[in-house]
């Protein structure tokens, strides 16, 4: 598991303020993911696989099993909770991204919402093959709900591309090595790791030796100062407390997953002993 966003320098890419790279892992031998219920607020989940499958249950009867090419985007506005486990049987590799986009607060305490798209729009061209997971690229517009201007792109090369990506200068890009590596802009991009291309850019020069997949992540700049702690995203400490200690408590507000005992629900760790605070999108 790579934590690639939030990070020391960086906080937030547009309204994309979370980003956990996994894998691939050989879960033949073993359960694969095994996430029990847990709550959010103030977000989407966007969940990218590239190997695997991946069973979501939530708190509004979502019962999805979802693979490769697909998007399971779920809003957590005012609050829901949801697990996320390998089926059983379950394919031998896990790979894949797990991603969050802070909601505006215009959108932060709306109702709870779950999309699965199985079939995204994209195009192929000079060895690169586009999917559209949020927002609009290069003419294609995916169907799942965005609140922010923001866009989500799997970006597949195949060996000895040489292409020149266009950008909304308005926004502010990543990108991710989700699959093997690239060159960027004369610069090296490895599996697993991720560079911000800040923002200006019209449009980024990539070429790969080997196959490769990459997320092209952006959006415009998001400028509100947020709380995030633990899978909370609020606009106050106290907000954030409260959320944790209502979870803890079995609040109707996070609603309940079919299928869990109550002592499967992960409870929120305790509170730092220091004062949660706002930040902006840079540290």
């Amino acid at each position: 598991m790579r934590r690639l966003l939030p990070t020391l320098g960086r906080r937030m890419v547009g309204a994309w303020a979370f980003v956990d790279h996994y894998g691939p892992d050989d879960v033949a031998a073993t359960s694969g993911m095994q996430v029990t219920p847990h709550p959010h607020t103030g977000l989407q989940t966007v969940s990218w696989l590239l190997q695997g499958s991946v069973h979501h249950r939530d708190s509004l009867g979502s019962d999805v099993t979802f693979g490769p090419g697909q998007l399971a985007l779920m809003t957590a506005g005012h609050g829901i909770s949801h697990s996320e486990q390998s089926p059983v049987p379950h394919p031998r590799f896990l790979h894949g991204a797990q991603l969050w986009v802070a909601l505006p607060d215009a959108a932060r305490d709306t109702a709870p919402a779950f999309e699965h798209h199985t079939t995204l729009p994209g195009f192929t061209s000079d060895g690169l093959t586009a999917t559209v997971l949020m927002g609009g690229f290069g003419g294609a517009v995916s169907p799942g709900t965005a609140h922010t201007p923001i866009v989500g792109v799997d970006l597949d090369l195949a060996a000895g591309a040489d292409v020149e990506v266009p950008l909304e200068p308005a926004f502010e890009h990543a990108l991710l090595g989700a699959s093997g590596g690239a060159d960027v802009e004369g610069a090296p991009l490895a599996h697993g790791a991720m560079v911000y291309l800040g923002t200006g850019r019209r449009s980024v020069r990539i070429r790969t030796e080997a196959p490769a997949k990459l997320l092209l992540l952006g959006g415009e700049p998001f400028e509100e100062r947020l709380v995030m702690w633990w899978n909370f995203v609020g606009r106050s400490g106290e907000e954030v407390t409260e959320y944790a200690e209502r979870w803890n408590d079995g609040d109707a507000r996070f609603g309940v997953v079919a299928g869990f005992s109550e002592d499967q629900r992960q409870l929120a760790p305790p509170l730092p002993p220091v004062p949660l605070k706002a930040r902006g999108r840079v540290r």
